[in-house]
């Protein structure tokens, strides 16, 4: 029943157990503009499962396993990246989800390869990103996959004075109204 859906303007495949939430920023209108002014957009598939919203619960961030996620990366998802790349413009994961599709499939050159396969790819401090320079995400709960991936990418003291400043001014949580851009 397409009542019952909930996809993002970019969703085109049912797999996941969870909306790709950073995603649900974009209205057709919001992309339309952004490509009126030069945005390209490249997709990607992740079916996100539940081990994503799991909770660490190891001392040492080394033992904890990641569920793994089926992954695709298309051909003309890589290209239009890695022109990107070459051409030292801003290149944006939109979401932690799509961000852990793209360092899953990176090149020895760091360029982003056209993937099909399984990802368990779990990303905390300290980790050297390779594909995006720019990631929009929303506020995570504490002690989750993924808080730890949005520390490593916008720096541990950086995010949690974002976090502290959202909280004080009473930013609405999960999925609505938090979005957050890491440039």
């Amino acid at each position: 029943d397409d009542e019952d859906r909930f996809q993002t303007v970019f969703a085109s495949q049912e797999g996941a157990v969870a909306a790709p939430t950073a995603g649900l920023h974009f209205s057709k209108g919001l992309v339309k503009r952004l490509e009126i002014k030069g945005v390209n957009f490249a997709e990607l598939t992740l079916h996100v499962g539940l081990g994503t919203f799991r909770q660490v619960e190891v001392e040492d961030l080394t033992k904890h396993k990641m569920d793994s996620e089926q992954a695709a990366i298309p051909q003309a998802t890589a290209d239009i990246v890695n022109k990107s790349k070459e051409n030292k413009k801003r290149v944006c994961a939109v979401g932690t989800t799509s961000m852990r599709a793209i360092e899953t499939s990176v090149s020895t050159d760091g360029m982003l390869k056209p993937f099909d396969g399984w990802t368990n790819r779990f990303i905390f401090p300290p980790y050297e990103f390779s594909i995006a320079n720019a990631m929009i995400t929303n506020f995570h709960m504490p002690e989750s996959t993924l808080l730890m991936m949005v520390a490593a990418f916008g720096g541990y003291d950086n995010v949690m004075k974002a976090y502290k400043t959202a909280i004080k001014e009473k930013y609405k949580f999960l999925s609505f109204g938090d979005a957050l851009l890491i440039i």
